[in-house]
């Protein structure tokens, strides 16, 4: 049961790590390279994890300045609902058994 635990953290922390290497405001995107469509969708579904380390480093936002505009911002707004509310619809009610 340890091992599983252990492997979990380990995988999280992977994850983590991972995540934190393409957040909005990393210097990546900038005038001559905006963000796009698929950097839209890619840090809406990064965005808890760009709040976070915002906190901490300023240049870190959870949006992406440089971006392309409208495509970027739609790319955006699918990943932030889907990846928020697909939760909810995945969840299955309890069926009562009275």
């Amino acid at each position: 049961m340890k091992r599983k635990y252990a492997a979990l953290s380990l995988l999280l922390l992977a994850s983590v790590i991972c995540l934190t290497g393409c957040v909005p405001g990393d210097g990546v995107n900038n005038e001559h390279h905006p963000a796009g469509f698929f950097w839209g969708i890619w840090h809406g579904w990064i965005a808890p994890v760009s709040l976070i380390i915002g906190i901490f480093k300023h240049h870190i936002r959870v949006y992406e300045t440089n971006n392309i505009g409208w495509w970027y911002d739609l790319g955006f707004y699918i990943a932030v609902i889907s990846g928020f509310g697909g939760l909810s619809l995945s969840r299955r009610k309890k069926v009562s058994k009275d």
